[in-house]
């Protein structure tokens, strides 16, 4: 490990833990094992971050320790297994196992489901703690913080964490003796970090600061909008930055150094300046995408959703991913992974992702593997061979997470040419950190569907279909809306599984709002009571986006004029 990036791990062992927003100065504690918080902000640079070695490595651990480790030590060991847990369990990839293990056994339980429809009166479900007032809000405190119930923080620090780091290495890069493209290619490194961060935190919170200063902070809370806008000022600024690159040797130089050995792995490689022009595309494009709603319930293109945090989305919307996917993410191109070592790695081989930590037998992995995710891939898809129903039915305290299906550590041996989706070994998994040319694809799918050029966007389904190896036969024109929406939302769950990207998808097709609002999913498949139903319907009623953690708002008061930092639609 380079020793700028030890460095950043010894100063972050202080007692005085880390600022949240970049001011909120916070020790947590746990009653399982005390969380690994380091402080992103303890300066390193004049010490041994004087090169062009050590600018890197702290560019590097910047982002792989501060933004996806550090903070991460209650559930799993990273920013992969635990907040992206959350994401999820609340878009129904994933059940909470039993027990209590911050909150994973009640953040994905539903307000209420029926299983047999038919026959309610039997089959029906109906929480006693709903998610966002009995969970959300009443967890949402310092206090629950140090107990490991507040589900609201994580997410929240490792973001900060990420930007607060990237904010002291642009504040130093001046610092470094390096030529014009070497120190370009940092600022854009933290440009395309900070922009990811902004994302991250627009993407889930009502409310979030911005913060481009190292070390300092503000209470003018803002909008979610507002963040994503901020995301999309950092990620256009890396774009610009990236383009004005004239010697690609000395940009080679640097991205070779910023990307962890272990994740330059097949498409892992660090990508070229163009290439990652392409990513940030892509990435600009899902900012649009799930932050707006097109709804889709119980097969109707049409539906309407009351009391949301955000609005619909319009044709110029759609025209916009259009625009952006078509320059978006290629065949071939390298994107930023994240691969496991067998030791100094972000993130841990058994237990680093949701993906590692579903790996093994139903009876006894934290995650349950829903059975809506299983059901997303057609029988006969040869991606169905990650999964194996030989561990038996797990019987779960809330009957979602009732499930007949385990995720190999691997796919079966003699099945080729189609993604690993879970593993336990060294180097076995690869995890999408940011977006990828099946994530692109779809976009173009749906983003043609809904503006009528149907078989157009039907083509991008089959296109992915193909790539992943899935054998399924390719879908003909000819198909209605609502035939071609179905198969999209089916691909996306199956060829964008395990990629933090579930929650936002069922938000904003309007699957976790209340059926009462005009939401909810129907006719999946659910087990209550041993018996296996088809037709079941789940009202959800998740919160859509979530409150400020407590803990930043009683350390960094909201200035006046700030933006409601509870949403208030719940």
């Amino acid at each position: 490990m380079k020793r700028a990036l030890i460095n950043i791990k010894r100063q972050g062992r202080r007692r005085n833990a880390i600022f949240l927003s970049a001011a909120l100065l916070l020790m947590l504690g746990s009653c399982k094992k005390q969380l690994d918080v380091k402080n992103p902000n303890s300066p390193t640079f004049g010490v041994n971050v004087t090169d062009e070695k050590g600018l890197t490595s702290y560019a590097k651990g910047s982002v792989y320790w501060n933004g996806f480790n550090y903070g991460n030590g209650w559930l799993g060991d990273s920013y992969f297994s635990l907040p992206w847990g959350y994401h999820e369990l609340m878009g129904d990839v994933v059940g909470g196992g039993q027990g209590s293990n911050n909150q994973t056994t009640t953040m994905g339980v539903p307000d209420k489901f029926i299983a047999d429809p038919a026959n309610p009166g039997t089959t029906t479900f109906t929480n006693p703690s709903p998610q966002a007032l009995s969970i959300i809000r009443v967890f949402n405190n310092a206090d629950a913080t140090a107990q490991g119930n507040n589900a609201l923080i994580y997410e929240w620090s490792s973001m900060y964490g990420l930007l607060n780091a990237c904010n002291l290495t642009l504040d130093n890069i001046g610092n470094v003796n390096l030529t014009i493209d070497k120190a370009n290619t940092v600022k854009a490194w933290c440009y395309w970090w900070k922009g990811y961060a902004y994302a991250q935190l627009g993407s889930l919170y009502y409310a979030a600061l911005i913060n481009n200063a190292a070390g300092a902070t503000n209470g003018s809370f803002k909008k979610q909008s507002d963040i994503i806008a901020e995301s999309n000022v950092q990620l256009n600024l890396a774009s610009t930055t990236l383009a004005a690159i004239t010697n690609q040797g000395d940009y080679a130089t640097i991205i070779a150094q910023l990307i962890p050995q272990q994740n330059q792995v097949g498409i892992g490689a660090p990508p070229t300046s163009a290439e990652w022009i392409r990513n940030i595309n892509t990435l600009l494009a899902r900012n649009i995408l799930v932050n707006h709603l097109a709804p889709f319930v119980n097969g109707n293109p049409a539906a309407t959703i009351t009391g949301s945090s955000i609005t619909p989305m319009t044709n110029t919307d759609w025209a916009s991913i259009i625009t952006l996917c078509n320059n978006g993410v290629k065949l071939g191109d390298h994107v930023f992974t994240g691969r496991t070592s067998a030791s100094s790695s972000f993130f841990s081989p058994q237990s680093g992702s949701v993906a590692a930590m579903l790996a093994s037998s139903n009876q006894v992995t934290t995650y349950k593997l829903s059975e809506r995710a299983v059901a997303n891939f057609k029988a006969g898809d040869l991606r169905r061979a990650n999964f194996t129903t030989a561990n038996g039915t797990f019987f779960g305290d809330a009957n979602t997470n009732t499930t007949r299906w385990s995720l190999k550590d691997g796919v079966t041996a003699g099945v080729t040419g189609v993604p690993i989706l879970g593993s336990r070994q060294a180097g076995g998994l690869e995890i999408f950190i940011g977006p990828s040319y099946e994530e692109n694809q779809l976009m173009l799918a749906e983003a043609n569907i809904r503006t009528s050029n149907i078989n157009t966007g039907v083509g991008f389904i089959n296109t992915v279909r193909s790539y992943q190896g899935s054998g399924v036969a390719a879908l003909p024109n000819g198909l209605t809306l609502a035939q071609a929406l179905t198969e999209l939302t089916m691909e996306r769950g199956a060829a964008l599984v395990f990629r933090g990207l579930s929650f936002y998808d069922a938000r904003r097709w309007g699957w976790t709002y209340a059926i009462a609002k005009g939401g909810g999913r129907y006719g999946v498949t659910l087990i209550y009571n041993t018996v296996v139903y088809t037709n079941a319907t789940i009202d959800f009623n998740f919160m859509d986006y979530w409150d400020v953690p407590g803990d930043e708002t009683k350390k960094n008061a909201p200035a006046s004029g700030s933006a409601a930092i509870k949403n208030p639609n719940w």
